[in-house]
């Protein structure tokens, strides 16, 4: 299993319109094949942090779904980003 984490700075006022335009992208996510979660979310204390969260069955699929990656528009937004991705080789309920 992959989860990809971490959060992108946007500039504060064009966080909400950003991550309106992220909606479909999130949507599309969660429909692809080995996609388990997928959220895109404003953070309730950082006015410009999103934080992100992916989980996905394997690489291959993170790569399909990826393809070029972000839009240039979209991600000339983007001010920093710290996102990393992670190989989980086990899962167990909390």
């Amino acid at each position: 299993m992959i989860i990809v984490s971490g959060k992108l700075h946007i500039a504060p006022e064009a966080r909400t319109a950003y991550l309106a335009n992220c909606d479909a992208v999130a949507e599309q996510a969660r429909k692809s094949p080995g996609c388990l979660d997928y959220a895109l979310s404003a953070d309730r204390l950082d006015p410009a942090r999103i934080n992100v969260y992916e989980r996905w069955e394997s690489d291959a699929h993170l790569a399909a779904f990826r393809g070029a990656g972000p839009e240039p528009e979209q991600a000339a937004e983007i001010l920093s980003e710290e996102v990393s991705k992670y190989r989980i080789s086990g899962v167990e309920a909390a």
